[in-house]
């Protein structure tokens, strides 16, 4: 029997094959290769294991993304495990575990997953579509990483674009064909799991791949400045939804968000820059 790692060698700040290569502490002599999944055809590489290799999916929720999107037409032929190698690493925290646990089987969640269209381009989605000051601290994130291998502060980059550099967008969301209209709206995501934006509790309420297929729209909505930064360190805990005139849930399986200015928008932090509205479908 034969272990193959899958790292993507982008995730953890450029880390993800040094992370992968923790495994061996974890797996002791057990036969290990390490494989550069950006390099992989997917359907040659299932199709040559042996039925008793084991497969280890080593990355953050960028790699479980792009991982679940390429290989959504295939068929695995065993579980896939996975070992998190990332920097927010939202999905694991999502099953209560914690970066440097033993693998965890997740082929229950690879599959029949929730899809966004954005410029007329479909991607599925692990945990969250980010709308707004979220979009914003991905498109600076971003901007940072090309200049230093320094991590970067997301917290300390939201807090800057509240007070100085992000305005507050006026939104229509239409949620299952029923329109509503937020005005002076912060963040807008559409929600998987609990967590985004590494380690934010924005849907506390949303259960990943519940029975019913809803998932959970988040409105931070008609408040000032102040306001915003007094109730935006809750969001950690899940506590901001009770703050009920700013934050606004709604539950549903389509949805579609719109801006009246073009807003950087993120899915399980991929920036998307200039985006005018995007669209949600549940898998079932």
């Amino acid at each position: 029997m034969m272990t193959y790692a899958l790292y993507n060698p982008h995730s953890g700040n450029g880390k993800g094959e040094e992370y992968a290569k923790e495994l061996r502490a974890l797996l002791g002599e057990a036969p290990l290769t390490f494989v550069d999944l950006t390099t992989l055809d997917y359907p040659s590489f299932f199709g040559g294991l042996e039925v008793q290799d084991r497969v280890i999916l080593c990355g953050g929720d960028g790699t479980l993304n792009r991982f679940a999107t390429d290989t959504k037409e295939i068929d695995y032929g065993r579980e896939i495990e996975y070992y998190a190698a990332g920097t927010g690493n939202d999905f694991l925290h999502d099953l209560g575990g914690k970066r440097g646990d033993a693998p965890v089987k997740i082929t229950q969640y690879l599959k029949e997953l929730p899809s966004v269209t954005v410029n007329g381009k479909e991607s599925l989605f692990i945990n969250g579509v980010g709308y707004g000051i979220d979009g914003y601290c991905c498109e600076i994130g971003d901007e940072l990483r090309k200049k230093s291998d320094k991590p970067v502060n997301y917290a300390g980059i939201a807090i800057k674009g509240l007070l100085f550099h992000f305005k507050p967008r006026n939104a229509t969301v239409t949620v299952d064909g029923k329109s509503y209209s937020f005005r002076k709206v912060w963040i807008a995501p559409v929600m998987h799991g609990r967590f985004y934006g590494g380690g934010m509790m924005m849907a506390p309420d949303q259960k990943r791949n519940n029975a019913d297929g809803t998932l959970s729209l988040v409105m931070f909505h008609g408040t000032g400045k102040l306001k915003t930064l007094m109730v935006f360190p809750s969001i950690f805990k899940g506590e901001h939804v009770k703050q009920k005139k700013a934050i606004t849930v709604l539950k549903g399986k389509e949805f579609e968000v719109a801006f009246d200015r073009p807003t950087p928008l993120q899915i399980d932090g991929e920036t998307v820059l200039g985006v005018e509205k995007y669209s949600v479908k549940s898998a079932n």
